[in-house]
Parts: structure tokens; C-alpha cells; sequence
């Protein structure tokens, strides 16, 4: 999940973002790297289905048709099927999650919240390079099993910073921007929580299902 922002311009609304998540950016990327998710293809199952539990939070963010017209191309960003690909490459089911998706396609939506959430979705993909390449050194790639850790095709960098751009463009009023900072604190902790879960019933020996 690591995000490397710091050639951001200090006026950006990413890095106001990044400056104000960090402490919730730091609890992710440390339970990620204590349950060492490239230890065995069982902890990178495990991984994969916590990502699904997050991209299935935030699925229906990219059919919106307001944030589609805030961010171009939004919906062509998605993951979530990739990554349900990526688990059956891996001979597991989806999860049987019990709790709704975060966001449900169809409900009243507060975009600024939005916002938040995307900047932690988005950023994942530009900090995925070294997953990508620690998904290799098991076997998988973009084709079979790590669909959901390859860079979008512009490629990383190029991707990140026209969403940056974007993000940026969006008027927003401080009351608006404090919810997009709240959203993406959120992000990053329901993602902690996912990892939790998952991580903790691979550990155990009892990959989720």
C-alpha cells in the first residue's frame, strides 16, 4: 500500500492528503509487512482476498457518473475484477463477506468523501511496484494471479499523476476537503481492518473463504 508522493507540489490536495493519513498509512503498511503477505502463496491468497474486501468497498465509485466527469477515464481504473480473476488463478472463492460494501452502487453518495477514498484506491496502484514484483518471485503476474498489482496502461507514474491532476481540479470548500481528508483516513483504516481479518485466519492456518 505504500504510497511514494514526495515529488508532489506542496499546494497539492494529494499532499495535504498524504501529510494528513500518515499515521493511518503507517498502521497499514505495518500490519502488511509483519504478516509478510510474499511469505507463501497461502499469505498472498490471504492478501488477494483482502484486497477484494477493499476494491468491493469502493466498486461502485467508478460507475459514478459526477466522479466520472471529475476524473476521466475513472471507470476504466477499477480492479475489482482483476482481482476476483486473480483469486480464482488462485483456486479460492470470494470472500462471504457479511457487511455491505462501503459504498453501494445506487445509494445517495457524498463525493467529497469520495474523493478521499480514490486518493487511497489510486495511490495503492503507484505503491503496488514492489508487490508486483514480489507477486513474481511466486509465480504470478499480470496475466495469472497479480492482474490487480500491474500498473494501468499509461503506466504507473504517468497514471498517478494525471489522477493527481485531476484531483486537484475538483472546487472543493474547506468543509468538503476536511471530508475528503476524513474519507481517506477511513480508507486506510478499513483496509487496516480488512488485513486484520484475512491476515489473521491465514496465519492461523484457516485462509478466509
Amino acid at each position: 500500500m505504500s504510497t511514494p508522493l514526495d515529488t508532489l507540489p506542496a499546494a497539492s490536495r494529494a499532499a495535504a492528503l498524504k501529510a494528513a493519513t500518515h499515521a493511518a498509512h503507517q498502521r497499514l503498511d505495518s500490519g502488511i509487512m509483519q504478516f509478510d503477505p510474499f511469505g507463501s502463496r497461502q499469505r498472498y491468497g490471504a492478501f488477494v482476498q483482502m484486497q477484494y474486501a477493499f476494491h468491493r468497498d469502493v466498486a461502485a465509485l467508478f460507475d459514478d457518473v459526477q466522479l466520472n466527469h471529475w476524473f476521466p477515464g475513472l471507470q476504466a481504473r477499477a480492479r475489482l475484477r482483476q482481482i476476483e480473476r486473480d483469486l480464482a488463478d488462485l483456486g479460492l472463492a470470494l470472500p462471504a463477506l457479511t457487511a455491505p460494501p462501503v459504498f453501494v452502487a445506487g445509494a445517495t453518495l457524498d463525493r467529497p468523501t469520495a474523493l478521499g477514498w480514490l486518493y487511497v484506491e489510486e495511490g495503492s496502484n503507484l505503491g503496488a511496484a514492489f508487490l508486483f514484483k514480489a507477486a513474481a518471485a511466486l509465480g504470478f503476474d499480470g496475466q495469472h494471479g497479480a492482474r490487480h498489482l500491474a500498473p494501468h496502461e499509461a503506466g504507473r507514474a504517468p497514471s498517478w499523476r494525471a489522477f493527481v491532476a485531476q484531483l486537484d481540479s475538483v472546487a472543493l470548500s474547506p468543509a468538503e476537503d476536511a471530508r475528503a481528508t476524513a474519507g481517506a483516513i477511513a480508507a486506510f483504516d478499513q483496509v487496516t481492518r480488512h488485513t486484520d481479518m484475512f491476515c489473521r485466519d491465514a496465519m492461523a492456518g484457516q485462509v478466509a473463504r
